[in-house]
Protein backbone atom coordinates (compact mmCIF):
# COMPACT_ATOMS: atom_id res chain seq x y z
CA UNK A 1 0.00 0.00 0.00
CA UNK A 2 1.13 3.23 -0.52
CA UNK A 3 1.68 6.06 1.97
CA UNK A 4 -1.31 7.80 0.86
CA UNK A 5 -3.22 5.13 0.68
CA UNK A 6 -1.98 4.50 4.30
CA UNK A 7 -2.49 7.43 5.82
CA UNK A 8 -6.16 7.97 3.83
CA UNK A 9 -6.66 4.35 5.68
CA UNK A 10 -6.00 5.86 8.89
CA UNK A 11 -8.03 8.98 8.58
CA UNK A 12 -10.94 6.72 7.48
CA UNK A 13 -10.91 4.99 10.50
CA UNK A 14 -10.32 7.93 12.90
CA UNK A 15 -13.38 9.22 11.39
CA UNK A 16 -15.43 6.26 11.63
CA UNK A 17 -14.61 5.50 15.29
CA UNK A 18 -15.18 9.32 15.90
CA UNK A 19 -18.95 9.40 14.41
CA UNK A 20 -19.43 5.74 16.04
CA UNK A 21 -18.59 7.18 19.58
CA UNK A 22 -20.80 10.39 18.63
CA UNK A 23 -24.02 7.90 17.89
CA UNK A 24 -23.01 6.83 21.17
CA UNK A 25 -23.42 10.43 22.79
CA UNK A 26 -26.53 11.26 21.14
CA UNK A 27 -28.68 10.36 23.67
CA UNK A 28 -27.15 10.31 27.02
CA UNK A 29 -28.73 12.79 29.59
CA UNK A 30 -26.10 14.88 30.01
CA UNK A 31 -27.27 14.91 33.70
CA UNK A 32 -25.97 11.57 33.78
CA UNK A 33 -22.33 12.58 32.39
CA UNK A 34 -20.64 11.85 35.85
CA UNK A 35 -23.24 9.31 36.75
CA UNK A 36 -21.29 5.83 37.50
CA UNK A 37 -23.58 3.11 37.87
CA UNK A 38 -20.91 0.77 39.33
CA UNK A 39 -19.29 2.91 42.03
CA UNK A 40 -15.74 3.94 41.48
CA UNK A 41 -15.58 2.48 38.32
CA UNK A 42 -16.21 5.02 34.85
CA UNK A 43 -18.05 7.43 33.99
CA UNK A 44 -18.81 9.05 30.44
CA UNK A 45 -17.60 12.38 31.09
CA UNK A 46 -14.08 10.75 31.95
CA UNK A 47 -13.99 8.88 28.49
CA UNK A 48 -14.96 11.93 26.57
CA UNK A 49 -11.95 13.80 28.18
CA UNK A 50 -9.50 11.10 27.93
CA UNK A 51 -10.46 10.44 24.23
CA UNK A 52 -10.20 14.12 23.29
CA UNK A 53 -6.66 13.91 25.18
CA UNK A 54 -5.56 11.04 23.91
CA UNK A 55 -6.41 11.97 20.00
CA UNK A 56 -4.58 15.15 21.00
CA UNK A 57 -1.39 13.11 21.77
CA UNK A 58 -1.82 10.54 19.24
CA UNK A 59 -2.50 12.66 15.68
CA UNK A 60 -1.30 16.20 16.87
CA UNK A 61 1.52 15.49 19.19
CA UNK A 62 3.34 12.69 17.94
CA UNK A 63 2.70 13.61 14.84
CA UNK A 64 4.50 17.49 14.58
CA UNK A 65 5.20 18.05 18.76
CA UNK A 66 3.73 20.67 20.55
CA UNK A 67 2.81 24.17 19.66
CA UNK A 68 2.01 27.49 21.52
CA UNK A 69 -1.35 26.98 19.79
CA UNK A 70 -2.30 23.60 21.33
CA UNK A 71 -3.08 25.26 24.81
CA UNK A 72 -6.24 26.86 22.69
CA UNK A 73 -7.07 23.19 22.14
CA UNK A 74 -6.67 21.93 25.67
CA UNK A 75 -5.18 23.20 28.48
CA UNK A 76 -2.63 21.12 30.56
CA UNK A 77 -5.05 21.07 33.38
CA UNK A 78 -7.10 19.64 31.17
CA UNK A 79 -4.92 16.58 29.68
CA UNK A 80 -3.52 15.83 33.25
CA UNK A 81 -7.21 15.12 34.59
CA UNK A 82 -7.80 12.89 31.27
CA UNK A 83 -4.35 11.62 30.90
CA UNK A 84 -3.17 7.41 30.39
CA UNK A 85 -3.61 6.17 34.64
CA UNK A 86 -6.11 8.51 35.55
CA UNK A 87 -9.31 7.39 37.39
CA UNK A 88 -12.74 8.67 37.30
CA UNK A 89 -13.72 11.31 40.04
CA UNK A 90 -17.61 10.77 40.57
CA UNK A 91 -17.56 14.42 41.51
CA UNK A 92 -18.34 16.86 39.01
CA UNK A 93 -16.59 19.64 40.29
CA UNK A 94 -13.05 17.75 40.22
CA UNK A 95 -13.53 18.13 36.15
CA UNK A 96 -14.35 21.03 33.87
CA UNK A 97 -17.92 21.33 33.15
CA UNK A 98 -19.50 19.34 30.52
CA UNK A 99 -19.32 22.05 27.70
CA UNK A 100 -15.63 22.40 27.95
CA UNK A 101 -15.03 18.41 28.23
CA UNK A 102 -17.18 18.81 24.95
CA UNK A 103 -16.06 21.31 23.26
CA UNK A 104 -12.46 20.24 23.35
CA UNK A 105 -13.43 16.59 22.20
CA UNK A 106 -14.69 18.84 19.20
CA UNK A 107 -12.23 20.75 18.57
CA UNK A 108 -9.19 18.33 19.15
CA UNK A 109 -11.19 16.27 16.23
CA UNK A 110 -11.21 18.90 13.94
CA UNK A 111 -7.45 20.42 14.29
CA UNK A 112 -6.62 17.02 14.06
CA UNK A 113 -8.77 16.18 10.64
CA UNK A 114 -7.04 19.56 9.43
CA UNK A 115 -4.07 18.80 10.16
CA UNK A 116 -4.38 15.58 8.92
CA UNK A 117 -5.19 17.01 5.55
CA UNK A 118 -1.93 18.19 4.57
CA UNK A 119 0.04 15.25 6.06
CA UNK A 120 3.68 15.07 4.73
CA UNK A 121 3.88 11.75 3.69
CA UNK A 122 7.61 11.49 3.92
CA UNK A 123 7.02 11.71 7.95
CA UNK A 124 4.50 8.68 8.01
CA UNK A 125 7.20 6.08 8.63
CA UNK A 126 9.15 8.16 11.00
CA UNK A 127 9.56 6.08 14.51
CA UNK A 128 7.84 6.86 17.80
CA UNK A 129 9.17 5.96 20.91
CA UNK A 130 7.41 4.09 23.54
CA UNK A 131 4.62 3.64 24.86
CA UNK A 132 2.61 2.70 21.00
CA UNK A 133 0.87 0.48 20.57
CA UNK A 134 0.21 -0.14 16.81
CA UNK A 135 3.79 0.11 15.33
CA UNK A 136 6.27 2.00 16.21
CA UNK A 137 5.83 4.67 13.80
CA UNK A 138 3.45 7.66 13.59
CA UNK A 139 1.50 5.70 10.91
CA UNK A 140 1.09 3.55 13.98
CA UNK A 141 -0.22 6.05 15.87
CA UNK A 142 -2.52 7.12 13.65
CA UNK A 143 -3.77 3.90 13.18
CA UNK A 144 -3.84 3.10 16.84
CA UNK A 145 -6.24 6.85 17.28
CA UNK A 146 -8.58 4.71 15.63
CA UNK A 147 -8.78 1.68 17.69
CA UNK A 148 -7.99 3.47 20.86
CA UNK A 149 -11.04 5.06 20.16
CA UNK A 150 -13.37 2.02 19.32
CA UNK A 151 -12.12 0.84 22.72
CA UNK A 152 -13.28 3.49 24.47
CA UNK A 153 -16.85 3.97 22.47
CA UNK A 154 -17.33 -0.08 23.72
CA UNK A 155 -17.49 1.77 27.80
CA UNK A 156 -19.11 4.62 26.49
CA UNK A 157 -21.88 1.86 25.07
CA UNK A 158 -22.04 -0.14 28.17
CA UNK A 159 -22.52 3.02 30.56
CA UNK A 160 -25.17 3.90 28.07
CA UNK A 161 -26.66 0.60 28.95
CA UNK A 162 -26.07 0.48 32.74
CA UNK A 163 -27.61 3.89 32.50
CA UNK A 164 -30.78 2.77 31.25
CA UNK A 165 -30.57 3.50 27.38
CA UNK A 166 -31.34 1.08 24.68
CA UNK A 167 -28.74 -0.65 22.73
CA UNK A 168 -27.71 1.50 19.20
CA UNK A 169 -26.90 -2.10 17.55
Amino acid sequence: MSDSANLQMAIDQITAARRYTKTLLEDIDQNDWFRQPVAGINHVAWQIGHLAMAQYGLVLFRQRGRKLEDTELMSSAFRKKFSRGTTPNQDPDFYPMIEEIHDVFERVYRQSMEELATYPLEQLNDPVEDPYAAYPTKLGCLIFCAHHEMLHAGQVGMLRRLLGSDPIR
